[in-house]
């Protein structure tokens, strides 16, 4: 080859001859630079892809840890409250048992602890009005006092006691027809209620009437009411206590606090209703509050016996609303 262009090919002189222009061959890097391109992209794309599922994954992860504190710490309150509330009951169970043979009347402690307070609030059982074992006419009385007119008191007064009489066990009425004594009777039966909300299922019985009887209520108590540890409105909704008798029989109570015979002979007529018997069922109401605003509350049952080889027995244990005990 000489000179400053080269010649072309016998074989190029007859293409241009032929076609009249000279074929040229495409430049042998513009389609790998292409396809580099097309890798470097999908590349790319995968890498940003992978970017964004990571960061959703550690957004899901971060949501769920804070879920996961949130009920680890819920969990934790709920263990630290319930432990405040058990250490409520056994202060009220040691304050019962230090007061030996004297009357039970309502009383409050309360515990301040590094963990949380706890309030205790506790009273005798047999200082109420017993739904299931009290008189037709104590039950009446009650209804009267708590607003309903004489002849719906009557009405419901009979119809608990029909609600009684019907729930009585099998093991009672067998006992009896086995020719046992009326003592053996009594231990064979169980409480017609369990809880005084079931006098609500009685035919006729005002929601608003059992709301009002219900702090003066029990099923833990026994025919008569202790004079002794019984609240004011429970004497007060007793038959035929006038204002009068009340406040003379709180003035002596005061003064007299265990001469239980000249308390019970203040009523004349309605001493019948009335009995100092031993203690034997415990109402205890609790509230605990944690320092971070957390609460929790309860009511139970407790009962003490002689001799017995745990310090207190648990009959109920209800859990309440935190705003139920003020």
């Amino acid at each position: 080859m000489s000179g400053r262009h080269a010649t072309p090919s016998p074989r190029k002189q007859r293409e241009v001859r032929a076609t009249g222009q000279m074929r040229l061959r495409p430049h042998a890097g513009a389609g790998g630079q292409a396809a580099g391109d097309s890798r470097r992209g999908m590349v790319l794309l995968t890498v940003l892809w992978t970017i964004a599922l990571l960061s959703a994954l550690a957004m899901a992860a971060a949501v769920s840890f804070r879920g996961f504190a949130g009920i680890a710490a819920v969990g934790r309150d709920r263990v630290q409250g319930d432990a405040l509330l058990t250490a409520g009951l056994e202060v009220a169970a040691g304050t019962v048992t230090s007061l030996g043979d004297r009357p039970l009347t309502e009383r409050e402690a309360a515990v301040d602890l590094s963990t949380g307070s706890v309030r205790a609030r506790f009273s005798d059982e047999g200082g109420r009005i017993d739904v299931g074992k009290a008189p037709v006419a104590v039950l009446a009385s009650l209804l009267r006092f708590v607003g309903a007119s004489d002849e719906q008191a009557a009405g419901v007064a009979q119809r608990i006691d029909q609600w009684r009489r019907r729930n009585v066990p099998r093991s009672a009425n067998a006992a009896t027809a086995a020719g046992n004594n009326l003592t053996e009777k009594r231990d064979a039966e169980s409480p017609p209620f369990a809880d005084v909300r079931e006098v609500g299922q009685v035919p006729g019985m005002a929601p608003a009437w059992l709301a009002a009887m219900a702090p003066l209520t029990t099923v833990f108590g026994s025919e008569t009411v202790n004079p002794l540890t019984a609240p004011a409105r429970v004497i007060a909704a007793l038959p035929g206590v006038t204002k009068v008798q009340l406040e003379a029989f709180l003035a002596q109570r005061r003064s007299s606090p265990a001469d239980a015979q000249r308390l019970i002979a203040m009523f004349g007529s309605g001493q019948s209703y009335l009995a100092a018997n031993p203690l034997r069922v415990v109402s205890v109401e609790l509230a605990a509050a944690l320092p971070d605003g957390y609460a929790a509350a309860a009511r139970a049952s407790i009962v003490l016996l002689p001799q017995d080889s745990q310090p207190y027995r648990v009959l109920v244990w209800r859990t309440l609303p935190p705003s139920t005990f003020r």
